[in-house]
């Protein structure tokens, strides 16, 4: 579906969602948030989306965050925080892999996008960063991803200083996962989105559910709860399937039952 603010499409098992304000850096609008947050639940209750894709339009910019110019400051402004607090926990726990195709600046709020997703690949010429200190602003929301993926002082010299991060800078610190040259940026997606396509949606689904439980829980507790978790993938059709197809020797089909 084509909108001024948000482009969405599912192809091959991929849902795509790609911000469509190029002439505004992909800046976040209201009207992004809502689109966003419609077609995200459309996304886990489709069982032709395998996997999830967001991007930004053009080759200058993933996403700039909020659009400053948009009165942030007022009533609106609180309810669009709010808005996008409520989209990244969507993302964050979606219960099917996302894959993050950064193609250019990736700032502020861009952030918050880029790192609730489980895999994020990004143009060597791609840039990073959390500028809203040099306006008097601090990056919230964004801040509970950036400390549970960024180590902690790395974090606190990014949100304090403000400084434009390369991608080598942004690989280094554990902030994306893969750096392509920027012509084989969309090939490099396609092909990591490819295998996701084609893994078990249940193991995986239950296998994030899981991952994310434990992200704060004690080292035993946590084991605890990972046993009675894969105790539930192990009885799925798909594991009987999977485990069929290593024995002889073929590709599985998962069906994610």
């Amino acid at each position: 579906m084509n909108d001024p603010h948000l482009l969405y499409q599912v192809k091959d098992g991929v849902a795509c969602f790609t911000i469509n304000r190029e002439n505004q850096r992909n800046a976040i609008s209201m009207e992004a948030l809502d689109l966003f947050l419609a077609h995200i639940d459309e996304a886990v209750k489709n069982d032709a989306v395998r996997a999830v894709c967001v991007t930004g339009a053009g080759s200058r910019t993933f996403c700039a965050g909020a659009d400053l110019g948009a009165g942030i400051g007022g009533s609106e402004g609180v309810a669009a925080f709010m808005k996008y607090a409520k989209l990244l926990k969507k993302l964050t726990g979606f219960p099917k892999p996302t894959v993050a195709k950064v193609n250019g600046s990736c700032v502020a709020g861009g952030t918050g996008f880029m790192l609730a997703c489980d895999i994020v690949i990004a143009s060597s010429k791609a840039t990073f960063g959390t500028p809203e200190v040099n306006v008097g602003l601090f990056p919230m929301m964004i801040g509970a991803l950036i400390f549970r993926n960024v180590l902690r002082k790395k974090a606190m010299e990014m949100v304090l200083l403000g400084e434009k991060l390369s991608a080598r800078q942004a690989l280094e610190m554990g902030m994306i996962t893969r750096m392509v040259d920027p012509d084989d940026l969309d090939a490099e997606a396609e092909k990591v989105l490819n295998v996701l396509v084609k893994k078990s949606p249940i193991g995986m689904k239950i296998g994030k559910e899981a991952f994310y439980a434990v992200a704060d829980m004690p080292f035993e507790q946590a084991l605890d709860l990972l046993a009675g978790k894969l105790s539930d993938v192990v009885v799925t059709q798909d594991a009987r399937e999977g485990i069929m197809a290593f024995l002889e020797k073929r590709e599985p089909v998962f069906t994610g039952k």
